[in-house]
């Protein structure tokens, strides 16, 4: 069965917005995992935009499925990842003026670089996860440099203007996917997921993981965290 990873950035973006501690990050992880979260996840940004340092320790300490730290490959972040020993790492790439991670990780071009932070986390007991594109030699990157899991970009399908558009993202995950599978890899899937378009992804793809933050957040601002959670868990539980 796939299994679901709840973001909770957007909770510490709205706390930022006033400068306080309203709403807790660490509150949001824990009702998430009430609620049947099967991880929770959060990006530590270079420019601490939303997670702060503090959330991240308050978090590995308290969380109780397993924390998954989204980070860029930047000497600080790995730091502080080493520090606090998360369950796992995902390496993304990380551009300031984005609003979202806009794109995969190049594990082919940046692959000394993703090779030598592998071995560190690894070394370390902290597992990696790497956000790639929906390409074969992303892929193959990823694994050649040590990574035990992908996660699948899906961005281009969630944001697919046409049946036939998100058809042919979906057979590029799909694709991507079984290469994965074969090289002995754990597949996850994430970015732009929603109630709308889960269950024709976890159909077609079923990946281990399916890690979900946006548009969660957005539904517990009118039914609840907890409603908007256990809505999305039975999603992807039925579709997979």
């Amino acid at each position: 069965m796939t299994l679901l990873g709840v973001n909770i950035d957007h909770v510490a973006t709205i706390r930022n917005t006033r400068g306080n501690r309203e709403p807790e990050p660490l509150q949001a992880a824990l009702v998430a995992e009430s609620a049947g979260a099967d991880s929770i996840v959060c990006h530590l940004r270079e420019d601490r935009r939303h997670i702060t340092d503090r959330d991240v320790r308050m978090l590995t300490g308290m969380v109780q499925t397993s924390l998954q730290l989204e980070m860029a490959l930047s000497p600080d972040i790995i730091k502080i990842a080493l520090e606090v020993r998360p369950a796992e790492v995902m390496i993304v790439p990380e551009r300031r003026q984005e609003l979202t991670t806009e794109r995969g990780f190049d594990a082919a071009r940046e692959f000394d670089a993703l090779k030598g932070a592998v071995q560190k986390f690894r070394e370390a007991g902290i597992g990696v996860s790497v956000f790639v594109s929906a390409e074969m030699a992303q892929v193959e990157a990823a694994h050649k440099a040590g990574a035990e899991t992908v996660e699948l970009h899906t961005g281009p399908y969630s944001h697919a203007k046409t049946t036939a558009e998100a058809e042919a993202e979906l057979d590029r995950l799909e694709t991507a996917a079984h290469r994965g599978w074969e090289l002995g890899l754990e597949v996850h899937a994430g970015h732009g997921l929603n109630y709308h378009n889960i269950e024709r992804l976890v159909r077609q793809i079923p990946v281990e993981k399916v890690n979900i933050g946006h548009a969660i957040i957005s539904r517990a601002v009118f039914s609840g965290l907890e409603n908007a959670v256990r809505d999305m868990k039975a999603l992807v539980a039925s579709a997979s």
